[in-house]
């Protein structure tokens, strides 16, 4: 009696499963829901109304998963050649060639999706977008790492607010505390790598700081910005802006002197202080334009 074999429309339904699921790992599926969320929640409190909010949310999504996966196909050998473990091409789950289909076809539609809020609007979202490509595809390695996560933060309050009725400019602080958030991020999402970052040739700007270093700093920028939003001009947050600022420094100090020790606490301690800066940052969405 021979072997069983799978029927050939099973293989070919279970290959596009895991090939869809493979996909759905390589953009990384965290940083794009929460940017994605963030800027959607933004336009709402801005004052966007249902259909513009949903094409501004749409565009942001595009562009978020065209950097997710154009970053996952960009580093696939290096993956592959370490044995990155939570990587689907590294694991063989999908291939090279489909992630970057996936990514230039996000991008694609990004651009109409983008220039559908306007052409200021679509040209602010697009230079964050085009700045993120520029770190996957070289900046990544560079003592200028930072500067497109502090370009492509900054550029989403102003892709929302130039999709206000009369475009109007976002207020300096608004970028200034999107920029903050940007480097801030940018510190988060590399710490846990940098170890294997170094050993396979990538020297952004914190693997030049080392783990020590860029643990020490994560929680600055974050704090930062929440000055920046508590502290703005029209002096609009009042008393919760400087309750959510004492908080901030404080758990950002404690964060730091545990993280000594615990490398978690200092991650958890950033996080939190991410989460009052987006809470200060959707309190003020009324007023920014």
């Amino acid at each position: 009696m021979g072997a069983y074999e799978e029927p050939t429309a099973c293989r070919t339904t279970a290959s596009w499963t895991a090939r869809a699921g493979g996909l759905a790992g390589a953009c990384h599926p965290g940083p794009v829901v929460a940017v994605t969320a963030l800027t959607g929640a933004l336009a709402v409190t801005a004052g966007q109304g249902a259909a513009r909010s949903a094409l501004t949310t749409a565009a942001v999504l595009t562009g978020q998963l065209s950097v997710g996966w154009c970053n996952d196909a960009f580093d696939a050998s290096r993956d592959i050649a370490t044995g990155h473990r939570g990587k689907p091409v590294a694991e063989g789950t999908v291939g090279v060639t489909w992630v970057w289909v996936a990514a230039y076809a996000a991008l694609a539609l990004c651009v109409p999706l983008s220039f559908g809020c306007g052409l200021r609007a679509g040209l602010a979202h697009l230079t964050g977008v085009a700045a993120a490509w520029a770190y996957d595809l070289r900046l990544k390695a560079t003592v200028w790492s930072w500067a497109p996560y502090a370009v492509g933060f900054a550029s989403l309050p102003a892709f929302v607010t130039l999709g206000l009725p009369g475009q109007p400019w976002p207020p300096w602080w608004l970028v200034t505390a999107g920029a903050l958030l940007g480097v801030g991020a940018h510190l988060g999402d590399v710490l846990p790598d940098i170890a294997g970052d170094l050993a396979t040739g990538v020297r952004g700007w914190p693997q030049r700081l080392g783990a020590d270093g860029a643990r020490l700093l994560l929680p600055v920028p974050l704090v930062a910005a929440s000055a920046v939003l508590a502290l703005e001009p029209s002096g609009q947050s009042g008393r919760w802006g400087a309750a959510a600022l004492v908080v901030a420094v404080l758990v950002a100090v404690a964060g730091t002197a545990l993280g000594r020790r615990r490398e978690r606490a200092a991650f958890a301690a950033a996080t939190a202080v991410a989460v009052v800066d987006v809470a200060l940052l959707l309190l003020r969405g009324t007023g920014i334009a």
